[in-house]
């Protein structure tokens, strides 16, 4: 394992090595363990009657390995944490080896006072020291490298999976298309002489959206104000396209308190009028719905189906709708969805993920 080295020395921040100091990872540690027993004594051939017996043995020797490694590896997490990727890596593997060796030594000095104690030589306990001892340091060190290795592999595709979401995040939140700028412009300029007032409302909503649209400080914000983002974005809208636009908000029961991924609901909307209602001569209403229901949170946008929709905003939808998907499973990993269903003359999509948040964010308004 390699540790980046240009200028000053780098650091793995968070630490590569998973966290052995968690309650499910002592109970992966324990699963492998008793996976790795069962094969070993398979592969020995193993008679019928030695068969549980040998599997006892093999099972408690892991067990101490490597929850003793885990042990270890949990109390020094924080100083592992402050050096380089490179350095972790020969400390862990020492620890992972050296454990291993001194389960070896102590099972075989255990089976030495047993044997004196009751006199007689125990199957249960190893009777080749050297040997023993030796095996056992050969597959731990080819084990713990082998570990060491998916551990980093693993670190490094999660964290180039994260930096390419993040900058999916930061193109998304950069980008506002040339169009529905270029037509806000041209609104509030049509504005200025007709209705002053409504043209400096326009530029308001404008630069507010452009502020959070190019805001990416926080990776999570109140659902509120995504969803006032939403509505701010709607007004402008309005504006330009007046009576043939309309949103129906049915989101009382929302948690607007808790957190969410940044754009999520007003790319959708956008989404939904561009591809929608803008190529309808008589327009359209959209409907935006959301509910909870056994701790998820459900958004659903809804807009009429375009007779005849061009390829490339249909291309432009599919694009919008995958940032959107990779960003939620990027804040839920696994426990998120976006649902499409095209059918009887509209097109429906469905956000769902679960309602966490932190001290009374799940209260509502």
């Amino acid at each position: 394992m390699m540790a980046r080295e240009r200028g000053d020395p780098a650091r793995t921040s968070p630490i590569f090595l998973p966290d052995f100091c968690k309650p499910s990872m002592a109970l992966a540690v324990v699963l492998v363990a008793e996976l790795t027993a069962i094969l070993i004594v398979l592969g020995r051939r193993s008679t019928h009657e030695q068969f549980w017996i040998d599997l006892g043995r093999t099972s408690l020797f892991l067990l101490w390995v490597g929850l003793g490694s885990a042990a270890l590896l949990c109390l020094l997490r924080p100083r592992l944490a402050n050096v380089r990727a490179r350095f972790a890596g020969l400390v862990s593997f020492a620890v992972m080896t050296g454990c291993a060796v001194l389960v070896a030594e102590a099972a075989f000095w255990l089976g030495q006072w047993w044997s004196a104690r009751t006199g007689a030589v125990s199957t249960l306990f190893p009777d080749a020291h050297r040997e023993f001892v030796l095996r056992t340091a050969g597959v731990a060190a080819i084990v713990s490298g082998l570990l060491l290795r998916y551990f980093y592999v693993s670190f490094e595709w999660k964290r180039n999976v994260q930096s390419e979401a993040r900058a999916r995040v930061n193109a998304l939140q950069a980008r506002i298309r040339p169009h529905f700028l270029f037509n806000s412009l041209n609104t509030i300029a049509a504005l200025t002489r007709s209705d002053p007032e409504r043209a400096e409302e326009a530029v308001e909503d404008l630069a507010d959206l452009f502020r959070a649209t190019l805001h990416d400080e926080r990776s999570r914000i109140p659902l509120k104000e995504e969803l006032e983002l939403a509505r701010i974005y709607q007004r402008i809208e309005q504006l330009r396209l007046g009576s043939r636009l309309e949103v129906e908000w049915q989101i009382d029961s929302l948690p607007l308190r808790v957190r969410v991924p940044s754009l999520i609901v007003q790319p959708l909307l956008e989404n939904a009028i561009y591809h929608g209602i803008e190529p309808s001569p008589d327009g359209g209403t959209v409907n935006i719905t959301g509910e909870v229901k056994n701790g998820r949170v459900a958004i659903k946008v809804s807009n009429p189906l375009p007779v005849d929709p061009t390829p490339r905003r249909q291309q432009g939808n599919r694009i919008a709708l995958d940032n959107i998907r990779e960003r939620l499973e990027l804040a839920y990993p696994g426990r998120s969805r976006l649902t499409i269903d095209a059918e009887h003359d509209r097109f429906d999509v469905t956000l769902e993920f679960p309602e966490e948040s932190n001290g009374d964010e799940n209260s509502h308004r």
